[in-house]
């Protein structure tokens, strides 16, 4: 299986206090019998260890951020500029929706990569017309 795993995928993963944290750690175990592909950027994990420092603590920031640099399964990805000027142009372009610059680099980046589900719950994934794994 192949999956973008967005910042609140690895939030309710890690973050027990998450509203999500029971459905993401159960869809997450199912997952352990699959050939499993993951994959995330550098913002992603910018933004999720930001964000467990500040509402979960600096160990598990760390907790995650080892199991993204560590897991074999896991593959980091990097914006780059070309990835940052598409993302630039997607962000401008959504003028009706509040979507985060980081959102559009993800929707980029999973469009290069041909990977049309995200770990994610959050809406604006669907919204830009990728999957959302788990079903919500």
């Amino acid at each position: 299986m192949n999956l973008f795993v967005d910042s609140s995928g690895w939030i309710a993963l890690f973050g027990d206090r998450d509203k999500f944290h029971p459905q993401a750690v159960a869809a997450y175990r199912g997952l352990t019998n699959q050939r499993l592909n993951l994959l995330t950027t550098d913002y992603v994990f910018d933004e999720t260890v930001t964000f467990l420092q500040k509402h979960y603590g600096t160990a598990v920031a760390k907790q995650c951020g080892q199991a993204i640099l560590t897991a074999p399964y896991i593959k980091l990805l990097f914006v780059d500029n070309e990835i940052w000027q598409a993302a630039w142009e997607m962000f401008q372009a959504f003028e009706d929706k509040q979507r985060a610059f980081t959102d559009c680099t993800s929707f980029i980046v999973m469009q290069r990569q041909q990977v049309w589900q995200a770990f994610s719950f959050d809406q604006h994934f669907e919204q830009a017309g990728f999957r959302l794994w788990p079903d919500n």
